[in-house]
């Protein structure tokens, strides 16, 4: 009878199991890319906190000498400066690209997490009752989680894209220092993304209960 136990599962048990590791995996995944853009965010965030200083440096030291002239065709008389700002500008924008690769691997998961609901739905279209892959969870909610993720960071992304684009631009100080405020606390990266990410690896396992 013990031998008989185990085979009596099989019928579902291969496309849960594929299906529990699947969100398993996209949980430790999504746990890393946070990871990484948080790094990514403090890296991108001195390069601008440099230039609004190089900036502000340039405009302080010169500001007698250059007193007849505009901020935009001073810049333009100091080559030094000129190179150093594009220097940063260049860091800046290579560390907004790796935001924005960690922000298509996110989407990515949100999409495998959708496959797996599809599959499921597929499995369960006869309306037998669906156990959770878990603990608690319905497959859908991962999804739900995971898209909610993605969206945070998709807005993030865009917002980061602007302030690329304008903060050498930005000739008012306090627009600066709201350029850099945002890029730091990122305020479309929700209050409860944290709680979202460890309920989801609580769920799977990856905190302990």
């Amino acid at each position: 009878m013990a031998a008989n136990t185990p085979g009596s599962a099989t019928p579902r048990k291969p496309v849960l199991s594929v299906s529990a590791r699947k969100i398993k995996d996209n949980a430790a995944d999504w746990h890393n890319l946070i990871l990484k853009w948080e790094t990514l965010n403090d890296a991108g965030f001195a390069t601008a906190n440099s230039i609004a200083n190089l900036k502000t440096r340039v405009r302080s030291e010169d500001k007698t000498e250059l007193q007849g002239s505009s901020p935009a065709s001073a810049e333009k008389t100091l080559p030094e400066y000129s190179k150093e700002l594009e220097a940063l500008c260049e860091e800046l924008q290579t560390t907004l690209e790796a935001l924005a690769k960690i922000q298509m691997k996110m989407e990515k998961l949100s999409s495998t997490t959708k496959g797996v609901c599809e599959l499921e739905n597929y499995h369960y279209r006869d309306g037998r009752p669906r156990p959770p892959l878990f603990h608690t969870w319905p497959t859908a909610h991962f999804y739900e989680v995971s898209r909610k993720l993605c969206d945070m960071y998709q807005k993030e992304l865009l917002l980061k894209r602007m302030i690329t684009e304008e903060l050498a631009h930005a000739a008012d100080h306090d627009l600066t220092l709201s350029y850099l405020s945002m890029w730091l606390h990122q305020p479309y990266v929700e209050t409860n993304s944290t709680m979202l990410l460890e309920s989801m690896l609580l769920e799977t396992g990856h905190r302990a209960l």
